[in-house]
């Protein structure tokens, strides 16, 4: 779209049609969706002159006037992606264009280098194409696949473990985003499923889990560069691969869980008591808007304002370094940094309220007191008409399409202020 059109949209209250123009729905499913409510708005979202002006003649970007915009407005769609990479910790706010330049034209050829991998492994991968059906047993052996074929047994445990999810994220990729006249084009479907296959492949530890799918989908669609979106989804998942790690007898998600459940009983300890009555207080019924971020809950256009929002107010100036170089302690820059007013600007809303009241547990993400927020706006419905959990499960569900994400942030961080305030009079 051309800056004039996006300054167009800028010159009047853009619509729905208008601000969807970026991210076109089927016909047949409009009637479907979730209604839309985020609009960008003149003085608040962040736009593309906005963001070109924070940055100094070499690069340098002013994080703290950009962090104040997303989280009074959002983001334009027009420049969605590049934002969200610093957002997300692939760059540091304090580097130079070049230094950029060079480090992603770095990580382009380090995903290269890891695609050849694969596609060595698995050729279809590259090839516009993926696949839906094994393409090994079990026990490592080749299954005849129209398109793909392994020619030998597999008996390395790692390759036969990666080798043995291709064909679910392939079918995860078919239901991703379905709505989205931009996965009718099998291209773009394969795009999304290369990115999850090789992420897979390099973070044996965890692998492919579904959800991932919901996460990895808008940053395929907002960033042209296949190894962009790579990376971009990469960082995301340093947030969030912990609630995706399963085992036997436990999923990860449940540290979120667990602190979910200590928010609620501090600030509602009624509607806490009436969850556990009904056998709920390990918040199960919670873990899928913990695991996709919300977006069962929102329509496309208002979960991306929401995860942006989010990471704005979550905001760490340190967030590049300690992914970067993961043996430096952030911590202790930190608590130096929280002494210099205009260097605690550099934090979004939720993290500075942290560092200012000492509480750095990790696994009290912004999200969490997100659900913490639903769950108070639903408070007089639970206690009075939820005699199960099923009946818990169909009023949370009643919220599809119904929330505002922007008062979903204020509520979440009025419920973070009284939490700590409580826990801190415990």
């Amino acid at each position: 779209m051309v800056w004039g059109a996006v300054a167009e949209i800028f010159g009047r209250n853009a619509g729905t049609e208008e601000l969807e123009a970026f991210y076109p729905i089927k016909p047949e499913c409009i009637a479907d969706v979730p209604k839309t409510r985020f609009r960008p708005r003149v003085g608040k979202t962040l736009s593309a002159r906005r963001w070109h002006a924070a940055f100094s003649e070499d690069g340098h970007l002013d994080i703290a006037k950009v962090l104040r915009r997303i989280q009074r407005g959002g983001i334009h769609p027009s420049i969605k992606g590049v934002v969200w990479e610093f957002l997300l910790g692939c760059f540091d706010p304090n580097s130079t264009f070049e230094d950029r330049n060079q480090l992603r034209q770095q990580r382009r050829e380090r995903y290269g280098m890891w695609k050849t991998e694969c596609q060595n492994m698995v050729p279809i991968i590259g090839s516009g194409k993926f696949i839906t059906t094994p393409i090994i047993t079990d026990d490592g052996q080749p299954i005849e696949c129209e398109g793909c074929h392994v020619s030998s047994a597999v008996s390395d445990k790692k390759v036969a473990q990666w080798m043995l999810s291709l064909h679910q994220i392939g079918l995860d990729v078919v239901r991703t985003d379905q709505t989205l006249t931009f996965y009718e084009n099998e291209t773009n479907q394969a795009k999304l499923w290369d990115v999850l296959a090789i992420y897979s492949w390099v973070d044996g530890d965890i692998g492919y889990v579904q959800g991932m799918n919901d996460i990895c989908s808008p940053m395929v669609i907002l960033l042209e560069d296949e190894a962009d979106a790579f990376w971009c989804f990469e960082r995301a998942m340093r947030k969030l691969r912990e609630n995706f790690r399963c085992t036997t007898t436990s999923m990860g998600v449940q540290s979120q869980l667990g602190t979910l459940s200590q928010i609620i009983k501090t600030v509602d300890p009624k509607l806490h008591q009436h969850l556990e009555d009904l056998d709920g207080g390990e918040y199960l019924f919670a873990i899928r808007m913990l695991m996709v971020l919300f977006r069962r809950e929102f329509s496309f256009v208002d979960a991306l304002y929401l995860w942006e929002v989010m990471w704005a107010m979550e905001y760490n100036p340190n967030i590049f370094s300690s992914y970067e170089m993961p043996n430096a302690t952030v911590e202790d820059s930190n608590s130096v940094q929280t002494l210099d007013p205009k260097l605690l600007k550099q934090f979004g809303k939720f993290e500075r309220t942290n560092l200012q009241n000492g509480h750095i547990e990790k696994n009290s993400a912004l999200a969490v007191f997100l659900v913490a927020s639903v769950l108070e706006t639903k408070n007089k419905q639970i206690l009075n008409e939820a005699k199960g959990l099923d009946d818990v499960v169909n009023i949370l569900g009643g919220i599809t399409g119904n929330l505002d994400a922007k008062k979903a942030c204020k509520d979440a961080l009025k419920i973070q202020n009284k939490y700590l305030k409580k826990a801190k009079n415990k």
